[in-house]
């Protein structure tokens, strides 16, 4: 993967200062909002100061990796942003190598800038670096599945993003109920009909068309993007979740040949299919892709065509449901639901398994 523009938001920590700390740095396309890397590490002992130079370090070895030409670094510590800047000396000593490896990984790049920004726009780096000291430390992480966070999108005030989610149309699986996770199965011919009925639902002031790159969803989002006039831009964070060694089965099938393993993964999120994914992963990930979505077309609307367990993701925790409610919501092939994120991080869901213009036709 590449990308010509990014922007870079990265974060330190030291619970001590000096203490136990982490950094965390995350890689944005500059163009779309899309997350391109992650990057946490937990350093030992040292003061904040260098566990935020260690998350820039990162972040530009993450950009340079991607071979970006121009780079925007966002960060809530004005030191760092000011030395880098060369509007201030770099004195420390413990500082002095690292802001030297800095500015060598700074000349990878075409163009780049320094940015302070406050702490609560920094949210995802701070989380990265958080997660990082808790590995460290030995601290359980928090469930991502049943534990809401603070937003990690960086939204301007005003009208909320509203999200626009759709299923895509049927596939062989869907009428026989098989698990259908990452396979690349095409539209059926049921699926082409729904594809085309959603393509003729009004859907106004669409801003852009996000997709699932597994074929189903890109078909479906291809007709949409047709009739919008707008473009596609996939997210992989929005896959459907993994099912393993389940692909294709039924729930009868999966009963008979795992039945421990089909047992622990109802009763707990944190339970994935033999080889697969567990929902506690997903939300993690879905999450990932809401949050690239919101920061790339904050304050307007957006079609997100994606898959069963995404969307119920996104609804669940739009609702701060448990993770139970997964088992609870049913979503029908080529539905639409919508949910409006404010600035403010309150969510609020508008539609769920919305079928209507299916019926149209």
């Amino acid at each position: 993967m590449t990308a010509d523009r990014v922007v870079i938001e990265a974060d330190g920590g030291s619970r001590g200062n000096p203490g136990p700390a982490g950094y965390g740095a995350v890689v944005f396309d500059a163009s779309t909002g899309a997350v391109l890397a992650e990057r946490s590490e937990f350093v030992g002992i040292e003061t904040n100061n260098v566990a935020e130079y260690r998350g820039l370090i990162a972040g530009l070895a993450a950009a340079r990796d991607l071979r970006a030409h121009e780079v925007a670094v966002r960060m809530d510590s004005k030191l760092v942003v000011e030395q880098m800047s060369g509007r201030w000396q770099v004195k420390h000593p413990s500082m002095v190598p690292l802001a030297r490896e800095a500015r060598e990984l700074a000349r990878s790049f075409e163009r780049i800038t320094y940015e302070w920004i406050p702490r609560e726009k920094n949210k995802h780096a701070d989380r990265l670096a958080n997660e990082a000291m808790d590995r460290g430390t030995g601290k359980p992480a928090r469930r991502i599945a049943d534990t809401p966070e603070p937003p990690a999108w960086t939204a301007s005030s005003g009208p909320p993003t509203r999200l626009i989610l759709v299923r895509h149309g049927a596939t062989a699986h869907s009428a026989e109920m098989r698990f259908s996770g990452r396979n690349d199965l095409a539209l059926d011919e049921v699926g082409e009909r729904q594809a085309a009925a959603l393509g003729a639902r009004s859907f106004a002031d669409v801003a852009g068309i996000v997709s699932s790159p597994l074929r189903r969803a890109r078909q479906t989002a291809d007709v949409i993007a047709t009739a919008l006039g707008r473009p596609v831009v996939e997210n992989e964070d929005l896959t459907e979740v993994d099912f393993g060694r389940w692909e294709g089965l039924t729930f009868a099938d999966a009963r008979a040949a795992y039945p421990r393993e089909l047992d622990d993964w109802s009763a707990s999120p944190d339970v994935a299919p033999p080889d697969g994914e567990s929902f506690t992963a997903l939300s993690r990930r879905v999450r990932r892709g809401r949050d690239a979505v919101i920061a790339g077309f904050a304050g307007r609307t957006v079609v997100v065509v994606t898959h069963v367990a995404p969307i119920k993701t996104l609804i669940r925790t739009a609702l701060d449901a448990p993770p139970s409610a997964m088992f609870r919501l049913y979503l029908d092939t080529a539905s639409v639901s919508i949910v409006d994120y404010g600035a403010d991080g309150s969510s609020s869901v508008r539609l769920f398994n919305d079928t209507s213009h299916l019926l149209q036709r």
